[in-house]
């Protein structure tokens, strides 16, 4: 019996040996890398309560009512940002440009937009940070003025909202829930982020 422990012993620890001299020997030169592509799960919702649903389908709307509008909105900036950042073009130009673009913006949806109600029009201004990456506060800053930036950041912290932050999907589960469903993913300019669940 003793023997066949020591015999047992030696075996393991030349058996030890050779496996991690052959470790050490083996260094492979390739890395394997797969991308996968997202992959969409969905399932009929199960609510908490009949208000988490209320609540669910009203910001639902309200997202449809105003995405026309941010679409615009996102287009108009995108617009704004390659043109005024062209060289050669003069303070007096860019300003020109930047008016233009704003008297368009009126005409087109300035009665629509005012028959928004408060929560929609906030949440009009959250989706175009979203879109774009930039809140609402710098745009205005660079594109009117610091003065007109402050005006209108004391308007939204006077009706709860601040103008002058990044939009967070984190914090924002049911609406970006809301805009997956839609086809409206997150844009690429975020972090990548996973928004599992909303209740």
């Amino acid at each position: 019996m003793k023997q066949l422990l020591l015999i047992t012993i030696i075996f393991s620890a030349v058996v030890s040996r050779t496996i991690s001299a052959d470790a050490q020997e083996y260094k492979p030169d390739t890395l394997w890398h797969v991308t996968m592509q997202p992959l969409q799960i969905s399932g009929e919702r199960t609510w908490e309560n009949d208000t988490a649903r209320y609540r669910y389908n009203q910001m639902k709307y309200y997202v449809t009512t105003v995405m026309p509008y941010v679409n615009e909105a996102v287009a108009m900036y995108h617009q704004l940002e390659s043109k005024t950042k062209a060289e050669g073009l003069s303070k007096k130009g860019r300003k020109l440009f930047v008016k233009t673009k704003e008297a368009e913006l009126k005409e087109k949806f300035d009665a629509e937009v005012k028959e928004l109600n408060e929560t929609q029009g906030m949440l009009m201004i959250k989706l175009i940070a979203r879109q774009t990456g930039v809140n609402i506060y710098d745009m205005l800053s660079e594109y009117k003025s610091t003065l007109t930036a402050t005006k209108w950041l004391g308007w939204g912290k006077l009706h709860g909202f601040n103008i002058n932050k990044r939009y967070a999907p984190e914090k924002e589960p049911m609406l970006e829930n809301i805009m997956e469903s839609l086809d409206y993913p997150l844009p690429s300019l975020y972090d990548e982020k996973q928004i599992l669940t909303v209740n």
